[in-house]
């Protein structure tokens, strides 16, 4: 496991705070999920987390609640949007680690609303994600 995120290793749910233009944190809680080393977690097109994470990809990180109550203090994090192949890596591993949520109501509802669904790939600040 890489050490900078290793905290979150055994979480579910994160909080996942992006941050506005003037530097005003937005706590989201999104499901995690691995892929050997790597975490992911999804969102659409649409949402202002990913508005924000367009502009600026350094997010923070911290075991949550289902609701985003965090169980640990935050960990600096750099999300990296996927595409292709990686993106269908992270999909795969969220619906095996959240079977009816990100396998069946998740996508459901992104195809029903006609939005399009983006995949992040979560790294420690100080390096890129791989295969991104």
């Amino acid at each position: 496991m890489n050490t900078g995120l290793a905290q979150v290793r055994k979480a579910k749910t994160i909080l996942l705070t992006t941050f506005k233009r003037d530097g005003t944190p937005v706590g989201t809680p999104v499901s995690i999920a691995f892929d050997g080393d790597r975490a992911f977690f999804r969102s659409y097109d649409k949402a202002w987390k990913t508005k924000r994470l367009r502009r600026n990809p350094h997010v923070e990180v911290a075991p949550s609640t289902l609701r985003g109550r965090p169980t640990a203090p935050p960990l600096p994090a750099r999300a990296t949007l996927l595409a292709g192949k990686q993106a269908q890596i992270a999909a795969l591993a969220l619906a095996r680690r959240h079977p009816v949520l990100q396998g069946v109501l998740v996508p459901t509802t992104h195809r029903v609303m006609h939005y399009r669904t983006v995949h992040y790939e979560l790294s420690p600040p100080d390096r890129a994600a791989p295969g991104g």
